[in-house]
């Protein structure tokens, strides 16, 4: 069984997976909602990393998942343990070197004008979970739209990217292609927008299970294709 280590995106908290845990633990995994400093003006990803491995403890066997910013701390996790799979939902993609912040502009991402926070994230989520879920978001610091991503390159991890076709804020067409840019593979995709684990958590979850069914197989996939890219 595998144990999947869930990181949020900005300004959100572990609570952003609750639906989600249970789907994955029915099946017998054990599943880690990481909480990030994500509110500490002062925390730079070190500590986005530290309290990640803090939640993990002595776990093994794991599936990293990260969405949207979290996918800077879900890859920095990959260099600190043993990994067997990676997974990045409606996320970035760094690149070394790469703020955050400087990854608009190098990607060439353009937020929807005028912008609404409802209208862009939360449009397909219920409203009992909008309601509720504003206890459980805050502001996003600063300090991690600063620092540059310190990886020389990517993890040596198998990696599957997970688009949502009706993401508002980076829509599925941009994703394609800086997934094929970056990653040299095709990203996965699936209904909903930005929110997944609150919009559609069953489809996600059935999502990371094939994953880890399919593990195998794609882990000569994920090499070939980075062999073909150098």
């Amino acid at each position: 069984m595998s144990t999947f280590v869930l990181i949020p995106g900005a300004g959100s908290s572990a609570w952003y997976w609750h639906l989600v845990t249970p789907l994955l633990e029915a099946h017998g995994h054990d599943t880690v909602a990481v909480e990030l400093p994500y509110g500490d003006e002062s925390a730079d990803f070190g500590d986005y990393v530290k309290a990640t491995l803090d939640a993990i403890g002595e776990r093994r066997d794991l599936v990293v998942v990260g969405h949207s910013l979290g996918a800077y701390t879900a890859t920095l996790v990959c260099a600190e343990l043993p990994v067997d799979l990676l997974v990045l939902v409606a996320a970035m993609v760094p690149r070394p070197g790469e703020s955050a912040g400087d990854w608009w502009a190098n990607t060439g991402h353009s937020s929807p004008e005028p912008f609404d926070e409802v209208e862009v994230f939360l449009h397909d989520v219920s409203e009992e979970l909008v309601a509720e879920g504003w206890d459980h978001v805050g502001e996003q610091a600063g300090r991690p739209f600063e620092d540059p991503w310190p990886l020389t390159e990517w993890p040596d991890v198998p990696t599957r990217f997970l688009l949502c076709r009706d993401d508002r804020f980076f829509t599925a067409e941009f994703q394609r292609r800086v997934v094929r840019e970056r990653l040299r593979i095709e990203p996965d995709e699936m209904g909903g927008g930005h929110l997944p684990a609150l919009a559609r958590p069953a489809e996600l979850a059935d999502r990371l299970l094939r994953y880890v069914g399919e593990l195998d197989a794609h882990r000569d996939d994920w090499r070939i294709a980075q062999t073909l890219g150098e």
